[in-house]
């Protein structure tokens, strides 16, 4: 149940980092990539603290919960680039 909700939480912050990037970009031309960027490195600090968790807390192994680190952190990082890439 924690996967779907990260995905969404994810998705959410990328909704907000773009509508951000788009309201700053008439003052600063570089507003959407920056905001795609730190989106990047703000996504890969939850999916890596969400990974984290799960090793420390949950007792799950690395390897365990390595492929729902790259599912957390792939999906919507990929759509973030490719909206970048070709909407916005």
């Amino acid at each position: 149940m924690r996967t779907p909700l990260f995905l969404l939480v994810g998705f959410l912050l990328l909704a907000a980092s773009a509508l951000l990037g788009k309201l700053f970009s008439s003052n600063y031309p570089n507003a959407t990539y920056a905001a795609t960027l730190i989106f990047i490195m703000v996504w890969l600090g939850i999916a890596g603290a969400n990974m984290w968790v799960g090793v420390a807390k949950a007792g799950y192994s690395p390897s365990e919960e390595l492929p729902i680190f790259l599912l957390i952190f792939s999906v919507p990082t990929v759509v973030a680039i490719f909206l970048k890439w070709r909407i916005i």
